[in-house]
């Protein structure tokens, strides 16, 4: 039996909210978009439509992955940020709107000083590609552990035609040369802590765990960055983290304990500790 956008959306809801997921609806119209490869506005226009066999197959294993968790960016491979389309993978975090504060911070303190910009933990190369975008006369270098979120930022690169980034791979400043230094060095690191219950649930569940646990109560990976950051600085060079939100305090301890000055920190457009930066002189 064929059924109608209309039908297969609202079944779709139904499981999807039974199933746990807190935005059944719009997962199911994205899913739904994916499977026809159609914009939103199709359904709405066509909600009489009948899927074919092939549609329907197509939907229902997607839908299948979701029920079980699996998030919508990895399922479609693609997530927006900075309104770039971004290929993600499992491999690599996926990209939040929060870390979109980050963005914007670092976008306010490249006008205070000229040369090139590194982003450690780059991960699919979010945070590097939307500043990249926005400063086309800056070099930004981004770095990752991972082969995999190296291989998937230089695609990325490729893909939205920025030539001013470069992505290597190694241990934060191992692939950097000594002599080498920076405007603004900034990070999304692992910052949770291993025993926190939040990784058992939503999205993280799926998650590479090495792009989201750090020793220390989740600062380990902050202190060894900060501590080393410095011989990487230019003067007046500024150094930024995104954090949990409830880290402001340790990390701005952190940043001054290391000699960093004009120590703030942000908050996220739901009003939590966010970023924390600083400035070395």
């Amino acid at each position: 039996m064929k059924y109608s956008i209309e039908a297969v959306l609202k079944r779709a809801s139904l499981v999807l909210s039974e199933s746990g997921s807190e935005s059944a609806s719009l997962d199911a119209a994205v899913l739904l978009c994916h499977a026809l490869d159609k914009p939103r506005s199709y359904l709405l226009t066509w909600p009489e439509k009948q899927l074919t066999d092939d549609e329907s197959a197509q939907f229902e294993s997607l839908l299948a992955r979701r029920i079980q968790g699996e998030p919508v960016a990895y399922i479609l491979g693609e997530r927006e940020f900075w309104s770039l389309p971004l290929n993600v993978a499992s491999s690599t975090l996926i990209p939040r709107p929060d870390t979109e504060r980050l963005v914007e911070l670092a976008l306010d303190k490249a006008q205070l000083l000229d040369g090139a910009v590194l982003d450690l933990g780059t991960g699919t190369g979010a945070i590097a590609l939307a500043l990249a975008s926005e400063l086309p006369s800056r070099q930004f270098v981004g770095v990752d552990y991972q082969q995999e979120a190296v291989d998937l930022a230089a695609g990325n690169a490729m893909k939205l035609n920025l030539s001013n980034v470069s992505f290597y791979q190694g241990s934060w400043f191992t692939p950097i040369a000594t002599d080498k230094t920076f405007a603004m060095i900034v990070s999304n690191p692992p910052y949770i802590d291993k025993n926190d219950p939040h990784l058992s649930e939503g999205d993280v569940r799926f998650e590479p765990a090495t792009a989201l646990i750090a020793e220390n109560n989740g600062l380990a990976d902050i202190e060894y960055i900060t501590e080393n950051a410095p011989q990487y600085l230019m003067n007046n060079g500024w150094l930024m983290f995104e954090h949990g939100f409830e880290q402001g305090d340790a990390v701005r301890t952190i940043l001054l304990r290391n000699g960093f000055t004009n120590v703030t920190t942000e908050q996220d457009y739901a009003g939590n500790d966010r970023v924390t930066l600083g400035q070395w002189l």
